[in-house]
């Protein structure tokens, strides 16, 4: 079975396809959200999800959160001594929401399509590929994220023909992606982004702020603990604003607590060099897509962050139209995937449905460029493809020699969108020989070729002689054979992956610790005294005991927490 899966910066989550249209998959909590987050204890026991997030307050150094943002890169973080690329970890949230799947549908899962930001470059979406071969999935197709919040809108909502435009603020990253939907066949004319743009700016934001306010508090001086709890109250005052006007947040440090409340005027104003870095891709987007804002006719919201009222101000004055909220802005890339996996399935349903998507990055080669004193200056990218060409798309550019009897011809293969080759990233390299001539006489056809699996197939013809030279362009990401996957899920078979049926009772303990470090005084013996009755609970091994003590220690724990 293929389900569709929206692998977060923050959280993630799995859907799959009915003959009613996509369903969310609950988690083995039975909430449709999975926090992206991982942690491992001494012992080796890995936690995944709300567990992990929960430990993380109390064990930060051994927990790894928001490594979406490290995708396709050789950064490593270090758990209880063991270390981890970004792709492994998010190898493990992957295998959990695979697992989950499978507990809830009652069948083998064995394919996935799974989402990335619509500005992810190559390497980026191949170390996506490669930590869902991790965990266990065949992943053939990955589709950007504004694409597939987009097919749920555009298939399941309304089925007007026009342009929209889908604003995709997630917790780690920001796209907008610019679509045509006439008849059956839904068009990406132009996508935009920010790897480096999302909710988690704007909790910095609160946190500054926070700090800017008590200024009496040493910020060096915190532990990595303080400094997460922190963290987790501005959070908390950021949700505050999803349904009013002033939120505040309380922290206790030590012996001290401090207050802060916030309006949300003072919000937005310190928010304002976000907001600006909002605009840029929104304008590259329009430009690209050569339309202009009074032709969208619907804007749609997507990503977690678009649950702040000022952010849907802030668009719906931006685009002087109300934004379209009638997905669940947390659900819709899952059911956008699912609906691609369907899709991918042939399902009789949907068969008719034709989906296009774009290049996110220019792809060229550096090329030498004559100076008006005629010489000439290397270094000097050529693009071949152009950023949100529709795919598959093939393109050709002739190339000729700069030097007298020259043999060879070095063609770099590049992607970016900087004039100079060496600003650009470099996904391969190829060597074509050439019969000597004089310069300028002997000339290359390049062509690059560039499909909806984002493989690019670069054919170099040379003109005198017809020899073609081709190679499929893989970078230091490539996809991984079998037996290098096997070797990579070997080499973490030492990790013990949390037991489902005793993930409840974790989470509960661990929220019960919290809390009982938080408190001070009645409240934290009230809390002692609950956790070790809790505790006996479990080690009676009952179901039915443990299950009635679960149910009173959470409801206790709520009333704490209110």
């Amino acid at each position: 079975m293929i389900i569709g899966i929206d692998l977060g910066t923050t959280n993630s989550l799995a859907a799959y396809y009915t003959e009613e249209g996509p369903k969310i998959i609950p988690n083995r909590l039975g909430k449709h959200l999975t926090p992206s987050v991982v942690s491992v204890d001494e012992e080796g026991q890995v936690y995944i999800g709300e567990t992990a997030k929960e430990r993380m307050l109390l064990h930060p150094e051994s927990s790894a959160a928001v490594f979406k943002r490290s995708m396709g890169s050789e950064k490593t973080y270090e758990l209880s001594g063991k270390k981890f690329l970004p792709e492994e970890l998010s190898a493990l949230v992957l295998k959990a929401l695979k697992e989950d799947a499978e507990c809830f549908l009652q069948e083998e899962v064995t394919e996935a399509v799974i989402s990335v930001p619509a500005y992810f470059n190559d390497e980026r979406r191949k170390a996506t590929k490669r930590a869902g071969e991790l965990a266990g999935l065949k992943v053939e197709r990955i589709i950007s994220e504004p694409t597939a919040a987009a097919i749920a809108y555009g298939l399941y909502q309304n089925r007007e023909n026009g342009k929209f435009l889908v604003f995709d603020l997630g917790g780690g990253t920001f796209d907008v992606s610019i679509l045509e939907l006439f008849d059956s066949i839904i068009e990406v004319r132009a996508v935009a982004g920010d790897n480096f743009l999302g909710g988690e700016d704007f909790t910095r934001i609160i946190e500054q702020i926070f700090f800017d306010k008590h200024a009496e508090i040493d910020k060096d001086a915190l532990t990595e603990k303080e400094l997460r709890h922190i963290t987790k109250q501005a959070e908390n005052c950021k949700l505050g604003f999803s349904d009013n006007r002033t939120s505040g947040m309380l922290c206790k440090l030590g012996e001290q607590t401090y207050e802060m409340e916030l309006s949300v005027d003072e919000y937005e104003a310190k928010c304002d060099e976000l907001l600006d870095k909002i605009r840029q891709p929104i304008k590259r987007s329009l430009s690209d897509a050569n339309v202009r804002l009074k032709d969208i006719d619907r804007v749609v919201l997507v990503g977690g962050a678009t649950k702040l009222s000022f952010i849907r101000k802030f668009v719906g004055k931006l685009f002087h139209n109300l934004p379209d909220t009638s997905v669940n802005p947390d659900e819709a890339v899952a059911l956008g995937a699912a609906v691609q996996g369907a899709m991918k399935e042939r399902k009789d349903s949907i068969r008719e449905v034709i989906l296009t998507d774009v290049c996110p990055f220019t792809l060229g080669t550096e090329v030498v460029l004559e100076k008006d004193n005629g010489r000439f200056e290397d270094g000097h990218f050529c693009p071949i493809i152009e950023r949100n060409t529709t795919i598959p798309a093939s393109r050709t550019e002739r190339l000729y020699t700069v030097n007298d009897n020259q043999t060879q011809i070095r063609c770099k293969v590049l992607q970016g969108e900087s004039r100079f080759a060496s600003n650009n990233v470099m996904l391969g390299e190829i060597h074509i020989r050439v019969p000597k001539a004089e310069a300028g006489k002997e000339a290359v056809d390049v062509t690059y070729t560039y499909d909806v699996n984002s493989i690019l197939e670069v054919e170099i013809k040379v003109v005198s002689t017809g020899e073609i030279t081709k190679q499929i362009i893989r970078t230091n990401a490539t996809d991984m054979t079998e037996e290098e996957v096997k070797e990579r899920m070997e080499a973490l078979s030492y990790l013990k992956i949390h037991p489902r049926d005793k993930e409840e009772n974790k989470l509960l303990l661990l929220r019960g610790e919290r809390l009982y470090e938080e408190s001070i005084g009645k409240e934290r013996m009230q809390i002692e005294y609950a956790l070790r009755e809790f505790e006996k609970a479990l080690d009676t091994r009952e179901d039915s005991i443990i299950e009635g003590a679960r149910r009173n220690f959470k409801e206790f724990l709520e009333e704490i927490i209110e």
